[in-house]
């Protein structure tokens, strides 16, 4: 029944649910390609075209909202539907950023299985897209710069209170939230890091 349809291309950097969302379209019969980062994915998509594109936007190297609007500036590419990926703080801003940028839905992790298939299929069964008018780029930053302090700032609160309680945990249940504020704290520098690069975008355009 989906033979018909080209390749879905899912973006993920965390390996389980990467192989989750691959393993999970596979069994209902989509040919899946995968990437790690949206400048891998944008490698994928110069050897095949995909049909839809399921994206974390959190992610090392190019995240989830750079990567659709590289998507939405190349003509190949500016009507391929695109699902947005989340498992942090999305305020009603993040979601207007991203259907700003062209995208069709956003999902929330943990994922429903059943949602998210249902939302796979409306997608393919509608077809390419049309697209908002694409960002100019300085448009583009200021948009993204403001979507990244807000992850920052709650990124950093998470951080803070996960400090904070880890002293006071049993023994037991140290290991399990010492690991999870690890990945806070990866996810805080790859956050700064990407901000960091907008704030030098922002700056050649005041010279």
């Amino acid at each position: 029944m989906n033979a018909s349809y080209g390749p879905i291309l899912v973006v993920e950097d965390v390996p389980n649910i990467l192989d989750l969302l691959e393993i999970t379209l596979q069994f209902k019969g989509y040919k899946v390609m995968t990437a790690r980062d949206g400048q891998e994915a944008l490698e994928r998509i110069a050897e095949q075209t995909p049909a839809l594109i399921i994206t974390d936007i959190l992610m090392p190297k190019m995240d989830g909202y750079a990567f659709v609007h590289r998507l939405r500036t190349n003509p190949d590419t500016v009507n391929i539907p695109v699902v947005f990926l989340t498992a942090t703080y999305v305020t009603p801003e993040d979601k207007t950023f991203g259907l700003s940028l062209g995208a069709s839905r956003f999902i929330e992790k943990p994922i429903d299985t059943d949602d998210f298939l249902l939302t796979v299929a409306e997608l393919l069964a509608e077809g390419p897209i049309q697209t908002p008018p694409t960002l100019a780029q300085h448009d583009f930053f200021i948009g993204y710069r403001a979507r990244l302090e807000n992850k920052l700032w709650h990124k950093r609160r998470q951080i803070a209170r996960a400090q904070a309680l880890l002293p006071t945990l049993p023994a037991d249940q140290r290991e399990a939230y010492q690991s999870l504020l690890d990945q806070s704290t990866r996810d805080r520098d790859e956050i700064q890091a990407e901000l960091d690069e907008v704030h030098r975008a922002l700056e050649k355009f005041q010279n």
